[in-house]
């Protein structure tokens, strides 16, 4: 077996992964069966993806069968600080939506209910996603990606696009990404129109 640190940990490749249902097997690098292993396993870094090398702690589960546990992705630091780089320029993004709404209030070209509903449609957006994770991690029921399109849709995009890299969660499933992205576009259409054609201003 290929070990880590000398700690009797091995090395393998995340060979499968179902990220909906939150776990997946491992290859293990020197050979023989695959190796169940469950999100919660995962010690840090970004959500897991199919491809990625791995190093874990072997473990019996309760029918004696391997299972992965204290996982750690190789080269965890470069990827923990790409992570981190996301979050920082999805809340950037959402600082300057909220920016651009603030200055169209100020010159009188957007209502402040408006404003007020872009806040709260991202709040609620953001605790959605938190929610919708968990579900996955622990196998609940889950919040429907229509429910989260629509979400995006409507106004709240920004604290979902947030909590997508918070909590690691929808960033590379398709064509999720694809729809949401398409989301985005069309409500910030609609808002240039609004502000650019609507005839009657809300207070």
């Amino acid at each position: 077996m290929t070990s880590d640190d000398g700690g009797g940990r091995q090395q393998g490749v995340l060979a499968d992964w179902n990220d909906d249902r939150g776990f997946g097997f491992i290859t293990p690098s020197a050979g023989g069966s695959r190796v169940f292993v469950h999100v919660s396993a995962f010690l840090r870094g970004p959500r897991p993806v199919t491809g990625r090398e791995v190093t874990y702690a072997a473990t019996p589960d309760e029918r004696n069968r391997p299972r992965a546990a204290q996982v750690r992705y190789v080269g965890a630091g470069l990827r923990s600080r790409s992570g981190s780089s996301g979050t920082a320029r999805a809340i950037a993004a959402a600082l300057l939506f909220f920016a651009l709404l603030a200055g169209l209030r100020m010159l009188g070209e957007l209502p402040v209910s408006l404003l007020v509903a872009y806040g709260a449609l991202s709040a609620v957006a953001f605790v959605t996603y938190a929610a919708d994770k968990s579900a996955a991690v622990q196998g609940e029921w889950r919040t429907s990606e229509s429910t989260l399109h629509t979400m995006a849709l409507v106004g709240g995009w920004p604290g979902a696009l947030v909590a997508q890299q918070v909590f690691r969660h929808k960033t590379t499933k398709q064509p999720f990404r694809t729809i949401f992205w398409l989301t985005v576009v069309v409500n910030c259409a609609v808002l240039a129109w609004f502000v650019y054609q609507a005839p009657v201003a809300l207070p």
